[in-house]
């Protein structure tokens, strides 16, 4: 077990369940409540992502879908969902795993979601284990320390009954 607590890893897994939650929506009432529709972009490169080798070919790394009038079979499983769209009027069958998703917008509402690539959080993790951080416990034992020297220097008397809950 790792004795750091990942809270970016939390949050971007939290935000994931809220476009889980909308998308899981619109599959069990089979169609979109009002104005709402959908821009997500996803990895293509993705080793759990499914598409077709003609949309692979032409979307390599990257790829944006509009989930709006046109749509079928759309379901939803814990980690990814499924959807039938149209390209250049072919329908194709998409599986798109939530951890893939870079981006959720929703413009009727202008709600918008980007979670950060894989790839940017080893190199953000990299980057604090290289860093000498010093916790917040630490910073207050300074702190501590840095006041009684102030407090010796003076000379003061400081009553902690004032720092006590009544």
């Amino acid at each position: 077990m790792s004795d750091i607590i990942e809270y970016r890893e939390l949050v971007q897994e939290a935000l994931r369940g809220v476009v889980h939650a909308v998308i899981a929506e619109v599959a069990d009432t089979g169609a979109l409540p009002g104005a709402h529709h959908f821009y997500v972009a996803f990895r293509t490169d993705h080793p759990e992502t499914i598409i077709s080798e003609r949309l692979r070919e032409r979307y390599p790394q990257e790829m944006t879908i509009v989930i709006q009038h046109q749509f079928w079979d759309l379901k939803v499983d814990d980690d990814k969902f499924e959807i039938t769209l149209s390209f250049d009027n072919q329908p194709e069958t998409l599986t798109i795993p939530f951890v893939a998703i870079k981006n959720f917008f929703d413009p009727s509402v202008r709600f918008g979601l980007q979670f950060s690539p894989e790839e940017d959080e080893e190199a953000d993790e990299a980057a604090l284990e290289s860093r000498d951080l010093q916790s917040p416990l630490e910073d207050q034992e300074t702190a501590d320390e840095e006041d009684s020297a102030e407090a010796q220097k003076t000379g003061e008397v400081v009553s902690l009954d004032q720092f006590r809950k009544k």
